[in-house]
C-alpha cells in the first residue's frame, strides 16, 4: 500500500499520503469538506495526509451553496504520484462532464493515482472519462437512474452508501462521502484510527450495512402514478398489513399484471421487494426506540415471526436484529469492536465489519 511503510496495526509511522481534491464551479461544498475533514481527524491520530486542492487554471470556485473555495493549485500543471484522487460531484453533472478540458485532466490524473474516488455525483465526470467502464459504482438515489442510462458500461449500484472496485472507489449521496472516506482511512491506518476519526467528528464509524441511501417512503413522493403512489403509502402506512401483489390490485381497483407493470415502472423493483423493504425500515426503527421483545416486533413490522425477521435482516444487512439493536441502544461510541481487520467487508459499504456484529452474533 503506498500509504504506509507496513501493514496497518504495525506500529510503524505512516508515510505521507498526497490525496488531491479536484475543485470545479458548482462542485456540492460538502463533498468537498467533508472528506477533507476526515482526513484532518486522522492526522490527529497517526495519520499523515497531505490535502492539496486543485482547480482549472488554479482559479477560485464558487460551490453550490455560495461558499467560496480556493485552490492550492493549478489542475492542468499538476504532476506526479497521487496517493488518493477525489472527484467531487455537482447536482448539475452535465457541466463538469461537458468540460473537456476537465475529463482531460482526470484522464491524466488518475493515471498516476494509486486509487480514484468520486463523491456522490463525482461518479458522472469519471465515467466520462472513461473510469468506471465495467466498475460497480454508488452515486447520488437521484441520479442513480441517469448514471446508468448516459454511461451504460457502468454498473449502478442504486443502495450502497459506497463501492469498491478495485482501485476506484465511490460514494452516494453527499454525506456518503465521510463514510467512503473513513473507509479508506481503514484501510491505510487500521480500525483504531478511523474509530478515533469518527469519534472525533460525532459520526458513524459505518452506517448500517445495506442501508438505503434515503427512506424507503419517499420513493412514493416520487412517483407520477397516483395508483402507484396510493399502493405504496398504503403499505408504508400499516406494514403488518396483508401486502400480498393481490390485496394490493384489488385496493388500488386494477389487475394484478396492471399493478405490477406500473410499480416496476416506477420503482425499478417489485412489489415484493418494496413491501420487504418497507417493513425491514419499520423493525429498524422500532429496534433502534424501542425494547420490545424480537417477537413483537416482527408482528408489527410485517414479518410474522422473529425467525422471518432474522432471516431478513441476515439475508439484507448480514446482521441479526439483536446485534443491529445494540449498536443502536448503547451509548459507548466503541461499541461493538471490529471484528475484521482494514479491508474487510466494510469496503463494500453494505458489510458492518468495522462496527459490529456480523452473522451470527446477538439475537
Amino acid at each position: 500500500m503506498i500509504t504506509s511503510n507496513g501493514p496497518a496495526g504495525t506500529g510503524r509511522r505512516p508515510r505521507t499520503h498526497l490525496v488531491v481534491m479536484v475543485l470545479y464551479d458548482g462542485v456540492q461544498a460538502l463533498d468537498v469538506t467533508g472528506p477533507m475533514d476526515v482526513l484532518a481527524a486522522a492526522n490527529d491520530h497517526d495519520g499523515r495526509y497531505r490535502v492539496v486542492a486543485l482547480s482549472p487554471g488554479g482559479k477560485e470556485v464558487r460551490t453550490t451553496s455560495g461558499l467560496r473555495l480556493a485552490a492550492d493549485g493549478v489542475l492542468e500543471r499538476w504532476s506526479g504520484r497521487i496517493g488518493t484522487l477525489m472527484v467531487p460531484g455537482s447536482p448539475n453533472w452535465r457541466v463538469p462532464v461537458e468540460d473537456r478540458g476537465l475529463i482531460r485532466e482526470l484522464t491524466r490524473l488518475a493515471g498516476s493515482a494509486g486509487r480514484v474516488a468520486s463523491l456522490c455525483a463525482g461518479a458522472f465526470p469519471l465515467a466520462a472519462a472513461g473510469l468506471l467502464d465495467g466498475c460497480r459504482v454508488a452515486t447520488h438515489w437521484r441520479q442513480a437512474d441517469q448514471l446508468a442510462a448516459h454511461f451504460p458500461s457502468v454498473d449502478v449500484d442504486r443502495d450502497a452508501l459506497f463501492v469498491r472496485d478495485g482501485r476506484i472507489v465511490t460514494s452516494a449521496g453527499v454525506t456518503a462521502g465521510i463514510d467512503l472516506t473513513l473507509s479508506l482511512v481503514e484501510e491505510d491506518l487500521g480500525p483504531q484510527a478511523a474509530r478515533a476519526a469518527a469519534k472525533d467528528l460525532v459520526v458513524f464509524m459505518a452506517r448500517p450495512g445495506g442501508q438505503s441511501q434515503f427512506s424507503v417512503r419517499l420513493r412514493a413522493r416520487y412517483c407520477r402514478s397516483a395508483t402507484v403512489r396510493s399502493v405504496l403509502d398504503a403499505v408504508a402506512a400499516a406494514p403488518h398489513l396483508d401486502h400480498r401483489l393481490g390485496a394490493l390490485a384489488d385496493r388500488a381497483g386494477v389487475s394484478v399484471r396492471h399493478l405490477t407493470r406500473l410499480i416496476r415502472q416506477e420503482t425499478g423493483t417489485t412489489a415484493a421487494r418494496f413491501v420487504e423493504e418497507i417493513r425491514l425500515e419499520a423493525a429498524q426503527g422500532m429496534l433502534e426506540s424501542g425494547a420490545d421483545p424480537l417477537d413483537t416486533v416482527a408482528r408489527r413490522s410485517g414479518f410474522g415471526s422473529a425467525e422471518t425477521l432474522r432471516r431478513a435482516f441476515q439475508r439484507e444487512f448480514g446482521i441479526t436484529p439483536g446485534a443491529y439493536r445494540a449498536r443502536f441502544r448503547t451509548t459507548h461510541p466503541e461499541y461493538p469492536r471490529a471484528s475484521s481487520g482494514p479491508g474487510g467487508a466494510v469496503l463494500a459499504g453494505r458489510g458492518v465489519a468495522a462496527s459490529g456484529g456480523g452473522p451470527g452474533t446477538g439475537g
